[in-house]
């Protein structure tokens, strides 16, 4: 029997290893193929790792019928693995500058109980906080905010310093008007004032954006301004204009530790129909609008997000809230990787 080239060993080799890569590769690109992990990052703990996401799928905050929230953590999983892989805008590849892995999902063994899955979430948080990585996570309510940032408010991450909020979002959840939601006291409506009361959020450092909610009384924005929060309505942002609102998100923000806090009703219906508490009557974000807002917060010490609200129950076919759900967490990411890149 002749025998064999190691030449030809080594370029039999090669070509094996190029159509493991190229069929890995095509494999990768079908959101419905493998373990779902968020953006298919390694399923880990946090220890060691820059960035965590996270999902949080808790739906008891909102003291509704709307309660499907806690399906959007896992509609997000599914389309993840679809979306962009390297920013274009900023010419980075987030994957690997930083060292990002997949969490898991806060377990709620009491999941009808919004105290204690509020307790839960803070638990969670606190052990992201001190490993040190930076949470990126999908909801679940508006409640979930309050959770995660009574444990990272003058936490590790944030220098011993409260948070300061880029907040996007239709509704204040800043509720003072009764001390629960139907029942839920660390509710939806209120984490934007009991985060305040404790220390772990400065409202005067903090950007409220985009409100436009169906008031039912003439004061409903009236609790944020008495805690000092710096609002920008949506009939605001209309007549200012985008350049003059990033303009104050950064002087405001500046300098300190920021937690973006992004609700999918701050866009307008058509661009993300699957959400909580929709307002279709005064026109929201655009895709665009948002994304620039969000990216105001660039170069600054993000030491978190979250994207609150979606309802995958009321999705159209194509999944499309879904898919804006994970443009928005892929922003984020990409923000803080850049900022570990630079380091």
């Amino acid at each position: 029997m002749a025998a064999v080239s190691p030449r030809f060993c080594i370029v039999l080799m090669r070509r094996t290893d190029m159509a493991d890569k190229h069929n890995k590769s095509m494999m990768e690109n079908l959101y419905w193929w493998g373990v779902p992990t968020l953006f298919r990052a390694p399923h880990s703990s946090a220890e060691g790792a820059d960035i965590a996401l996270v999902g949080v799928p808790h739906s008891t905050g909102n003291g509704t019928t709307e309660r499907d929230q806690h399906l959007g953590p896992r509609a997000v999983r599914n389309v993840s693995a679809l979306q962009r892989r390297v920013h274009g805008e900023f010419q980075l590849d987030p994957w690997s500058s930083a060292n990002i892995v997949d969490a898991g999902d806060v377990p709620f063994p009491r999941a009808n109980d919004n105290e204690d899955c509020i307790e839960r979430i803070t638990e969670f948080f606190s052990d992201i906080d001190q490993a040190g990585a930076r949470p990126v996570s999908i909801g679940g309510d508006h409640s979930i905010t309050g959770g995660i940032v009574q444990a990272l408010g003058c936490g590790k991450l944030a220098g011993g310093e409260p948070v300061s909020f880029l907040h996007l979002d239709a509704h204040t959840d800043v509720f003072t008007k009764v001390d629960h939601f139907l029942g839920a006291e660390k509710s939806a409506a209120h984490w934007g004032a009991y985060l305040a009361d404790q220390g772990k959020v400065d409202p005067s450092r903090s950007m409220q954006i985009g409100l436009r909610g169906h008031p039912r009384t003439l004061d409903w924005l009236q609790p944020s301004y008495d805690y000092g929060y710096n609002i920008v309505t949506m009939a605001d942002y209309r007549r200012r204009g985008a350049a003059d609102v990033i303009s104050e998100i950064k002087r405001v923000l500046d300098g300190r530790p920021v937690y973006i806090t992004f609700d999918l009703d701050c866009l307008d219906p058509t661009v993300a129909p699957a959400v909580s508490n929709i307002e279709p009557g005064v026109t929201g974000f655009s895709m665009d609008e948002a994304v620039e807002l969000v990216r105001a917060a660039r170069g600054m010490n993000i030491i978190g997000g979250d994207v609150v609200c979606m309802m995958p129950t009321k999705d159209n076919p194509n999944q499309i809230t879904a898919m804006v759900g994970a443009t928005i967490m892929f922003e984020m990411i990409s923000m803080i990787a850049e900022n570990c890149s630079g380091r």
